[in-house]
């Protein structure tokens, strides 16, 4: 297994969930994180639970590819490069295919897979001189859609298709890519919009922080080995 001490890591998502918990996991394992959200105030406590050492965070909505430009500015002007993006960052909502707003449509498709693309395009000529690692946070609803989630499945369907892909335009530069697919985790996500705080359902599924060490073995593995795709859910799930 390698040695992340030292690393850099791109983390967007970061605020809360399994951005958040994959920071911290990184951290703890002597990495470099760069954490990358929407709501600053977040992010700047997370950066002072971590001591604020080996930690930079700028606000950022992936949307915006400026603004991810800038995320990534911070990056190398805090620690020189970049050796991980971990683009995690994303929303959802449940509800049929006319049930959704055309607004929660839009942020749907932009952030999961549009805001996807600005970030891998940042990172790739910091990633292709000295080789790396790319981990593209998808979910099982990228490998088979349920009712009452199709534009969500088909942006993480669009996850999964892009890895792939970039895997095969990256290896030969040295830039290993992941598909991770997480089954239903207990965090923020939806919540509000076909996800309530009280749901029995939470108990049964993922921590946040088993992801997130499912993403630091992913990194950890050795330069001769990758991963590709990696689909996970929770022991007590039923599908």
């Amino acid at each position: 297994m390698r040695d992340l001490q030292g690393k850099v890591a791109v983390v967007t998502g970061a605020s809360s969930g399994i951005g958040a918990a994959t920071a911290r996991r990184l951290h703890a394992l002597g990495a470099h994180v760069v954490l990358g959200a929407r709501r600053g105030d977040r992010l700047k406590t997370i950066a002072d639970e971590l001591g604020n050492e080996r930690v930079a965070w700028a606000e950022v909505d992936i949307r915006s590819p400026r603004q991810v430009a800038d995320l990534f500015a911070c990056a190398v002007d805090a620690f020189r490069r970049v050796d991980c993006l971990i683009a995690n960052a994303g929303v959802g909502a449940y509800g049929g295919i006319l049930d959704l707003s055309d607004t929660e449509v839009e942020e749907v498709i932009d952030t999961n897979l549009t805001g996807t693309v600005w970030s891998v395009r940042q990172a790739v000529p910091l990633l292709t001189d000295q080789g790396g690692d790319i981990v593209l946070v998808s979910s099982v609803a990228g490998l088979r859609g349920r009712p009452d989630e199709a534009v969500y499945a088909a942006t993480k369907h669009a996850v999964v298709g892009l890895a792939g892909s970039l895997d095969r335009e990256l290896r030969p530069k040295g830039v290993r890519v992941t598909a991770l697919c997480p089954g239903a985790t207990d965090t923020e996500f939806a919540m509000g919009k076909g996800r309530f705080p009280d749901m029995p359902e939470l108990r049964t599924m993922m921590r946040a922080e088993d992801v997130a060490d499912a993403i630091a073995y992913a990194l950890a593995q050795p330069a001769s080995m990758r991963t590709l795709l990696w689909s996970m859910r929770s022991a007590m799930s039923e599908n």
